[in-house]
């Protein structure tokens, strides 16, 4: 029990035995003591004046004598108005210490048989082009979330529902038909999706092509330029034979789709890649070509209990009116699905494969209303956790003109911004003389971990729900709220405890009780005690910028005390074992958040 919770506990003692009234964690507010006062912890006693029927201050004056007559972590008190700020007892901080340096992985909380099972859906890439900057945000974010909700105790499945089926599909396909004269990743150099992606662009190159002739000879035919467009668009040869390809695909045409499962295995090989480099994984990948006729069918047995119903063409439609929202297309006139039908169908094997008791949703807030409607749909349906699915909404992430576009100069690739990331990580360490007497290897391996670190951080550090603008060279700093900046906190921290260990100093895990304890090391150790409710708070609230922010808060309050106190140096035994052990578990600490958030952290810089 941390400090915070034992006083707690003594306050509400202290209002029972001398007010006679038992009182909820609610009603004891207890938080930080400000800089400009005197003490740790704070209780604001407004919300106890009406069992007290005192004055604020003879209230706070009362509870204050109480907790220092009776309780030993109290040393002292002051109040300030209807404020009782109380000073923490030394023993007590080195106490709290000594659990935090004997309890393994401190802060997290192992799952059990018994756990809640939450599922994560992250990624979710098209198989026509590679993953952009704005899927590295939501594999970033994915992930984070998953290692999180997994540290607060959850058993955690981390899932990804790839789209590879549909019209962009065929696109490339008939592009590479068309143009490829057989060329293959090996062949050409090129991973498998920057390939496929390149013959999706180039249909569009030609579609455009035709689209402006026929729109040409429509407008002098006497169509007015809005008809005359829409019918170049549809009349255009390359997206008549493209539809035609996908009625092959749908009508399982053997030769179409032997070439569209060639295609996609080149492209999930490139993502494999991609995904490697970023340190993210999935437990169970999912397929909407696999998920579309599930989706059908189970609309249609939503169809059979009047769920739906079914229009005079056809198609099988939702009427959420009395939800407050509007009818919602399930399938079209021809039978055909929509993206609603495929996510209805991938919830249902997803909950055949996993007794789910919670969904969550890593998707951009453009589909917010998508999820509204899925929720409700689900829940009609009859999965347990429909009605309670979580759409984690995500803002854009863009960069500042003109930096890092892809080749097609209008979105920035995964690969090329990893890449980017950490050749300026390298040239970032060189000039500052991060890389001292390391060897080639070593310099390699330090650029990719800064270099990632640093975009994780910049991307995770801010509120998910905000549009963001990344810019690279702001995140590779190491100074500031930055990846590098706590990287190489931790490298320092780690440095003097080789150093101590170096000069035959075993200092072990523990401190004895009655070493004197400073304001700063005091700071330390409370912000410590304070990271397994942050983690919760974090999984609870789905944010990965609290345990961002933690992490830098901690190391920016470490480097304080670095700068003000000497470790190795200390000629004080006691201080010296303490401020040791001390340093070890702010590593420890930050090396777990970084950790919840996808990051590494190198062991020298």
């Amino acid at each position: 029990m941390d400090i915070q919770n034992v006083i707690q506990s003594a306050c509400a003692k202290a209002v029972e035995t001398l007010y006679g009234a038992q009182v909820g964690a609610e009603q004891l507010q207890l938080q930080k003591t400000k800089k400009e006062f005197e003490g740790h912890l704070t209780l604001v006693v407004f919300p106890l004046l009406r069992i007290s029927r005192k004055k604020p201050e003879d209230t706070a004056q009362e509870i204050g004598q109480w907790l220092a007559d009776n309780e030993p972590a109290v040393e002292k008190f002051n109040v300030i108005k209807g404020f009782l700020n109380l000073s923490v007892a030394t023993t007590s901080w080195t106490r709290l210490l000594n659990t935090i340096a004997q309890t393994a992985d401190y802060g997290t909380v192992k799952p059990t048989a018994q756990s809640p099972l939450v599922m994560i859906e992250y990624s979710s890439p098209n198989t026509n082009k590679p993953l952009h900057l704005g899927h590295v945000r939501n594999n970033l974010l994915g992930w984070a979330i998953s290692q999180i909700l997994e540290g607060a105790g959850n058993r955690v499945v981390k899932t990804n529902i790839v789209n590879d089926r549909g019209i962009h599909i065929c696109k490339s396909m008939l592009a590479w038909q068309r143009w490829g004269k057989g060329e293959t990743p090996e062949s050409s150099g090129k991973k498998g999706d920057h390939l496929i992606g390149d013959y999706y662009v180039a249909f569009d190159k030609h579609y455009r092509e035709e689209v402006s002739t026929l729109f040409a000879q429509y407008k002098a035919e006497g169509l007015d330029e809005e008809a005359a467009k829409a019918k170049a668009e549809k009349e255009a040869p390359l997206i008549k034979e493209a539809h035609e390809m996908l009625v092959k695909w749908e009508q399982n045409d053997p030769e179409v789709r032997a070439l569209w499962k060639k295609m996609n295995e080149w492209v999930y090989a490139g993502f494999d890649e991609t995904y490697k480099a970023l340190g993210v994984s999935f437990d169970k990948i999912y397929y909407e070509s696999d998920t579309y006729l599930v989706g059908k069918a189970k609309v249609e047995e939503g169809l059979q209990k009047g769920l739906f119903t079914r229009h005079d063409d056809g198609s099988v439609w939702a009427d959420l009116r009395p939800e407050g929202l509007d009818e919602k297309l399930l399938l079209r006139s021809d039978g055909t699905s929509v993206y609603m039908t495929q996510d209805i169908g991938t919830a249902k094997l997803r909950f055949d494969d996993y007794p789910i008791n919670k969904m969550v949703y890593v998707v951009g807030n453009e589909q917010n209303y998508h999820f509204k409607v899925l929720s409700i749909l689900l829940d009609k349906l009859g999965f347990e956790w429909g009605k309670d699915l979580v759409h984690f909404s995500y803002g854009m992430v863009e960069l500042p003109n003109g930096k890092m576009k892809s080749r097609e100069g209008t979105v920035v690739d995964a690969d090329e911004l990893i890449s980017e990331m950490i050749s300026t990580a390298r040239q970032t360490s060189e000039e500052l003389g991060k890389f001292a007497d390391m060897s080639a290897e070593e310099k390699d391996e330090i650029a990719r971990i800064v270099g990632l670190g640093a975009l994780k951080y910049f991307l995770l550090k801010v509120d998910a729900r905000k549009n963001m603008l990344f810019n690279p060279e702001e995140s590779i700093d190491f100074n500031g709220n930055t990846g590098p900046f706590i990287q190489y906190t931790y490298a320092r921290i780690r440095s003097v405890l080789r150093k101590a260990k170096e000069a035959g100093i075993d200092f072990g895990s523990e401190v004895s009780k009655s070493t004197p304890v400073n304001e700063k090391e005091q700071n330390l150790i409370q912000h410590l005690a304070e990271f397994p409710a942050v983690i919760q708070q974090a999984a609870t609230e789905y944010s990965p910028s609290t345990i961002a922010n933690y992490c830098y808060d901690l190391v920016k309050e470490y480097n304080q005390f670095y700068h003000d106190y000497t470790i190795l140096g200390e000629s004080n035994e006691e201080k010296r074992q303490l401020r040791l052990v001390l340093s070890e578990q702010v590593s420890n600490i930050v090396r777990t958040g970084m950790r919840l958030l996808g990051i590494e952290v190198p062991e020298r810089m």
